[in-house]
């Protein structure tokens, strides 16, 4: 009987001790630790990317629905068999599309780091916070149109088995290569969706 009742007054410490510990490090926000970036709002990676000129996830309503990025397209080229023309094309709206989206990056950035700033200093008031929060979403915008507007470029370039083949490569679509339907003569169906 002592065994058992030392056994229950373990585990009831046990308990105790778990929930407390769990509570005292619940408060803990899932940005701990982000206090120490120079600008909080923006990671080191984030910097990077835009500083690059990199995507930064503002193209996938044009990239998950069959729009092509010329970035990605230029990595696929011999996948996807561009021709010499295509790629002279692509390389220059890329090109283009670079240099707007550093330059957007860059001022993005600096906006960040404007409201770091007068938070930091403790300078911020409702009516600066409103204006600088314009800005941001204004150069947010900017920047989104540059690589989305980018991607409105690169259809007529391609054909439609190139399409096909890119989103195939990207993983967001099946390739008909893979498997014949049932039904369809297999050189046929080859022949008809590019297959070797």
């Amino acid at each position: 009987m002592r065994v058992l009742l030392t056994s229950a007054m373990i585990a009831v410490l046990a308990f105790v001790s778990g929930t407390t510990a769990h509570a005292q490090n619940s408060h803990v926000a899932k940005y701990a630790g982000q206090q120490t970036r120079e600008i909080k709002s923006l990671s080191t990676d984030d910097i990077a990317e835009l500083r690059r000129g990199g995507g930064w996830g503002l193209a996938r309503a044009a990239e998950l629905n069959g729009v092509p990025g010329p970035a990605h397209l230029l990595e696929l080229k011999d996948a996807i068999e561009l021709s010499p023309e295509q790629v002279a094309r692509i390389s220059e709206i890329y090109k283009t599309m670079k240099a707007k989206a550093v330059a957007e990056g860059e001022r993005l950035i600096s906006l960040e780091e404007r409201l770091e700033v007068m938070f930091r200093q403790g300078t911020v008031t409702d009516s600066t916070l409103r204006a600088a929060l314009a800005e941001i979403a204004e150069s947010r915008k900017t920047l989104r149109y540059i690589h989305l507007s980018t991607h409105l470029e690169t259809p007529t370039i391609l054909s439609t088995q190139q399409i096909a083949r890119y989103n195939v490569l990207r993983g967001y679509a099946d390739d008909p290569c893979a498997t014949v339907p049932k039904g369809h003569d297999p050189n046929m169906w080859r022949r008809h969706n590019g297959c070797d």
